[in-house]
């Protein structure tokens, strides 16, 4: 008979200065040096996405297009930055970076990863949705006076804040949790918005950290994305071990040691 999962519902969180967001970034920063090719690989290939969703809606003559899909780094961002993740955890935890090392432990969660995943994908093409409903109420963008432009900036600005406030709430600390240790998609999920809540400002820092940063990027032609994605993504593995408290769960896959491991494979 097997014994009961005492564990709680949700891992405790700690209570961050409010401007924690600065030292995250400089960890980040940090972890970015010590990988550069591969964070800098990862930059470009976000940069150069940016610039097809771009041409995607200059084609289609919609800048509601442009908007509602370059503001996906937001929406996807904590999936797309999973390879960094790993690769801040090892570095935290004195392994050597390897980005195949990576891809190995994060295979080994992936189902509850691919869950999260779709529920992120799902709640953006909703947004996607909802800011093509936008044409209904300024069906003609190119003959839109200043006033239609405050309009329509502000009712997507309300729109997609929420669909964002969502995301930010359910996906700030989840994806790090599962990459670290053996934990389901529903606790991770209940922890990353319950340490939200308790650090309203200092997430509310971290939150406009990361906005301020994606509009310097598309303000410099996307240039800056290479750079500030990866740095964003370490940033955020280090907010997680700042903020989250999952000692009550095992590790997961690539901190045991050799012999855990041998006797793990054993079972």
């Amino acid at each position: 008979m097997t014994e009961p999962d005492l564990r709680p519902m949700v891992a405790p969180c700690r209570t961050v200065p409010v401007f924690s967001a600065f030292t995250w970034l400089k960890k980040g920063w940090s972890d970015f040096k010590q990988v550069p090719k591969i964070s800098l690989t990862y930059g470009l290939v976000m940069m150069v996405i940016s610039l097809l969703i771009t041409g995607l809606a200059y084609q289609a003559h919609s800048i509601v297009l442009a908007i509602a899909l370059t503001s996906g780094f937001f929406f996807l961002g904590p999936i797309l930055a999973i390879g960094l993740y790993t690769l801040s955890r090892q570095i935290s935890n004195n392994r050597p970076p390897r980005f195949m090392r990576g891809i190995q432990e994060s295979k080994k969660n992936i189902g509850n990863t691919m869950v999260l995943s779709l529920f992120f994908l799902i709640v953006f093409l909703v947004w996607a949705r909802a800011a093509s409903m936008l044409h209904i109420f300024f069906p003609s963008i190119t003959s839109m006076q200043i006033e239609d432009w405050y309009m329509f900036i502000g009712v997507g600005t309300l729109v997609g804040g929420i669909f964002a406030a969502i995301i930010f709430c359910a996906g700030a600390f989840s994806i790090p949790m599962l990459l670290d240790r053996n934990v389901d998609t529903v606790t991770t999920v209940i922890t990353s918005i319950n340490a939200v809540l308790k650090n309203k400002l200092a997430m509310l820092v971290w939150a406009m950290s990361i906005i301020v940063l994606i509009v310097i990027g598309i303000l410099t032609f996307y240039i800056g994305f290479i750079v500030a994605l990866p740095v964003v993504g370490h940033a955020t593995w280090h907010a997680y071990k700042d903020t989250i408290d999952a000692d009550a769960w095992d590790l997961g896959p690539g901190l045991a040691s050799s012999a855990d491991e041998s006797a793990a494979s054993k079972q």
